[in-house]
């Protein structure tokens, strides 16, 4: 079985990360997604706890659909594959956009992580051929199909909540998770 591992604050879960999940499944590169909410992100401020980030994934939990509470215990990216890893005898994929090839070398032991497959889906006007060109070919998936959502959580968590499902919107409001701006 191919497991995709799809990474992030989640901070809130919103519909472009929804879309990425349904574009992972629908087109068969993977057959189950485990989404990991990170419990802090190096370069985000202002990220609610991970519990809450947790329960409003779990919306979208299905057979399919794994919102892990268990690794996400770990500063760094290589260090979830290895956790993972020993609790799933699966084929694993990581998940990321292609934003994030730019310094993808600069990740903590990328030799590591590229012992794995990465999907890599397309962000904006991004040329993933060109971005991949310094990285061992055979290790990615490049799927230049993909229509990016551009979404912005900022503004989510100032309350425009348009591009949030509506159990969201309400787990927001009942916890009072960003306060009204």
């Amino acid at each position: 079985m191919k497991l995709g591992l799809y990474v992030g604050s989640f901070n809130p879960v919103h519909n472009g990360h929804i879309k990425v999940i349904n574009y992972l499944l629908n087109n068969n590169l993977v057959d189950k997604v485990i989404v990991l909410p990170t419990p802090n992100y190096w370069d985000k401020q202002d990220i609610i706890n991970v519990k809450d980030r947790i329960n409003m994934l779990k919306f979208f939990e299905t057979d399919n659909i794994i919102i892990d509470s268990i690794h996400n215990n770990y500063p760094y990216t290589y260090q979830v594959i290895d956790s993972i890893k020993k609790d799933y005898d699966d084929e694993l994929y990581l998940v990321i956009g292609s934003d994030n090839l730019e310094k993808l070398y600069l990740w903590k032991n990328i030799d590591k992580i590229l012992e794995n497959k990465i999907i890599v889906l397309k962000r904006g006007n991004d040329d993933i051929d060109k971005l991949l060109e310094k990285y061992p070919k055979d290790r990615f998936i490049a799927c230049n199909d993909f229509e990016f959502l551009d979404v912005s959580s900022t503004e989510i968590r100032e309350g425009n909540t348009n591009n949030v499902d509506d159990k969201v919107v309400q787990y927001i409001k009942r916890n009072n998770l960003y306060g009204k701006k």
